[in-house]
């Protein structure tokens, strides 16, 4: 018997819990339960994190896996910024136990991602679900009168930062969610609305939020959207994508997209399903 089987065989372990977390954007960060940093397939996993574990709900069939996951926020660590900004948001996250006196006698504990975070106060507690969560997804199509595909995607075939649907602008003023920009030859009024804000620069670069509302006010173009960006401040670069409310006629119009509309246009309505005969009706 050899490795981390050997070791607990002993009766005399070594072990702690290490952590990999990756975020969408692909930063992958380690962290540790030990007193002293490890290292081991590439990555450095540094202690005095203030994150820690609770025992993790395994089964052998295809019920998820779960957890919880305890820290505090550190200027090294997780910060508060990085949790509204919504960076975490379903982050990879691999556990390992690990034999801190050779970190090559390890085994994967857990591998998932991160689910609902909250915080109180300093602390924060985050949700691990494992990789059978994934399974609850659903899939398949809705039939219904509107596209359900997304503005640029594969299904849509809208090249989103062609001319006229695309545009960067340097912000000049934001109010929570309310952005202005100098943009005195913009689009028509409503170009944007159901489009999207996306970061290219400064603290809230990668982020992004949809547009709920937009309109012109003299020379300066102003975007309301449906929630705040943490981070942004006025300087940053922007790139404002076109909205799309989904109908066919904005699909024909607008795009000049028709061919590749997703919905079902000529799809009965409720009325048309409540509708009853009655005498004197034509056929």
């Amino acid at each position: 018997m050899s490795g981390l089987a050997g070791h607990l065989a002993t009766g005399a372990t070594t072990l702690c819990r290490c952590w990999a977390l990756r975020r969408a954007d692909g930063l992958v960060r380690g962290f540790t339960d030990h007193d002293g940093p490890l290292a081991f397939d590439g990555m450095e996993f540094r202690p005095n994190s203030g994150m820690s574990a609770s025992a993790l709900a395994q089964g052998t069939g295809l019920a998820v896996d779960n957890g919880e996951a305890l820290g505090a926020l550190t200027d090294d660590g997780i910060t508060e910024t990085e949790i509204e900004q919504g960076r975490l948001d379903g982050a990879e996250v691999t556990v390992w136990r690990v034999n801190w006196a050779d970190p090559a006698q390890r085994e994967v504990e857990f591998r998932g991602h991160l689910g609902e975070i909250s915080r109180e106060g300093a602390l924060f507690r985050a949700e691990l679900r494992g990789l059978a969560d994934l399974l609850n997804q659903p899939v398949g199509r809705a039939y219904q009168a509107r596209c359900d595909a997304v503005l640029g995607d594969a299904r849509c075939g809208v090249e989103a930062g062609q001319a006229g649907f695309s545009f960067e602008r340097t912000l000049q003023a934001v109010e929570d969610a309310r952005l202005r920009l100098d943009w005195p030859d913009a689009p028509v009024p409503g170009w944007f609305a159901r489009g999207r804000v996306e970061v290219l620069d400064g603290e809230a670069a990668g982020l992004s939020a949809p547009i709920r509302d937009d309109r012109q006010e003299g020379a300066r173009r102003v975007l309301d959207l449906w929630r705040a960006i943490p981070g942004l401040e006025a300087g940053d670069r922007l790139r404002v994508v076109a909205g799309c409310d989904k109908r066919a006629e904005t699909c024909r119009a607008k795009f000049d997209n028709l061919l590749n509309f997703r919905g079902f246009p000529n799809l009965p309505g409720e009325d048309w399903l409540m509708a009853v005969p009655s005498a004197g009706q034509g056929r």
